[in-house]
């Protein structure tokens, strides 16, 4: 048992921590308000959630096919140029110190976000595929694996954008700017990579 809520939860920080599209999002909207960074990074487990129980269930098999990664990737891309170009148009807005009350509607905004954009990522499929694969192939109690596994991204994603929004005080405007810039710059350049990926191979 400990052993696989060890193992789940190293293979949860593996799958939380790396820089990529989410860990951008949650970094950037962090620095408006701790509550909708907290609600992507939900969103984004939220569709993890839903992979695993694809795959525990076998429906997982039938998504891991090509036609299935190219109509995520295509979907994907294009949500991840969505976002890019809404965070390049406020990137001159100014950055509010103060505490910002954030609706019902916009946390679920938010989470939605999270959500659509693990979910249309081809990539999530192939990667919890490899996970179930590693936890067969070492005998490890699936339970306990998920349970470390959903551990660590809830501690990744509720600690990371915290750090984020205390530090924001010291963040001037122009850093700000040059911040929302670089993100929309970051995922463009995800949503590009993940179309030449789909169409040149």
């Amino acid at each position: 048992m400990f052993e696989s809520i060890v193992e789940g939860f190293l293979l949860g920080l593996g799958a939380a921590v790396p820089i990529g599209a989410i860990n951008i999002l949650i970094m950037n909207y962090a620095l408006q308000s701790y509550k909708g960074a907290v609600a992507i990074g939900m969103g984004a487990m939220s569709s993890d959630i839903v992979y695993l129980l694809a795959i525990m269930l076998g429906v997982a098999t039938f998504l891991d096919n090509e036609v299935w990664h190219t109509v995520l990737g295509v979907l994907g891309s294009l949500f991840l140029g969505y976002m890019a170009y809404s965070i390049f148009k406020e990137r001159k807005k100014q950055l509010n110190t103060n505490s910002v009350v954030v609706s019902k509607k916009s946390l679920l905004k938010f989470y939605l976000q999270g959500f659509l954009l693990t979910f249309i990522n081809p990539y999530s499929i192939a990667f919890w595929l490899s996970i179930a694969g590693y936890v067969s192939n070492k005998n490890l109690d699936t339970k306990f694996v998920i349970v470390g596994m959903l551990s660590a991204i809830i501690l990744w994603i509720t600690l990371m954008p915290l750090f984020v929004h205390r530090a924001k005080h010291r963040i001037s405007p122009k850093v700000s700017l040059y911040i929302n810039s670089s993100s929309a710059f970051i995922l463009s350049f995800f949503a590009l990579s993940l179309l030449f990926s789909i169409f040149v191979g």
